[in-house]
């Protein structure tokens, strides 16, 4: 993460405010993007599902290393106000030659993200859809959270229920009742703005 954040004060970079879209198959489909502030999410193009969040310290786009048609079949939309930098496939690769760091950083996003996935399908295929939703606000608290004065677990609240349904494979209203219920066994906080624990 700290390559990377380095890695922007070189690259070009933009503010984009919350709810813009980056589109990845227009002008920067040879691109890799940075998230040096805020956080954005991951969109399938041909089904409208999202297919995972990213935060600060992040990357994405990077398909376009791999394979061009790939990226095209994305697009990011920001959660919050953002300052994303990006760099082309082509320098990219130059970067990743010279600095093998960089390289076995990005396997490593790489296998995260592999992880992440075999974990929503292990879910899908042996937990119901309230221990699914459960588990991923657990996640997403310890993800994308920050530790507040009282010492509570305190994340921004950046998806919406369909979002949470998507990520969760269940339906927006299954993720009110199950939000609604943990809620009233104070399990969490949350409004329009936060998420905690209790």
């Amino acid at each position: 993460m700290q390559n990377m954040m380095k890695l922007c004060d070189v690259l070009e970079m933009e503010n984009i405010d919350k709810g813009q879209i980056i589109e990845l198959n227009n002008e920067h489909k040879d691109s890799i993007f940075f998230i040096k502030k805020g956080s954005v999410k991951i969109v399938n193009t041909s089904n409208d599902i999202v297919k995972y969040v990213v935060k600060r310290g992040n990357i994405f786009g990077e398909l376009a290393l791999y394979d061009k048609h790939a990226a095209t079949e994305e697009v990011a939309y920001t959660l919050e106000d953002s300052v994303i930098c990006y760099i082309k496939t082509e320098q990219m690769e130059n970067l990743m030659e010279k600095h093998k760091s960089l390289k076995n950083g990005l396997l490593k996003i790489y296998g995260i993200r592999i992880k992440k996935l075999e974990r929503r399908l292990n879910d899908l295929l042996y937990k119901d859809s309230a221990t699914r939703i459960k588990e991923f606000i657990a996640d997403y608290l310890q993800e994308f959270g920050e530790v507040d004065t009282n010492g509570t677990l305190k994340a921004k609240n950046l998806l919406s229920h369909k979002d949470i349904a998507n990520l969760t494979n269940t339906s927006r209203q299954t993720v009110s009742n199950v939000l609604s219920k943990m809620r009233k066994e104070k399990l969490i906080k949350y409004n329009s703005h936060f998420i905690s624990e209790t």
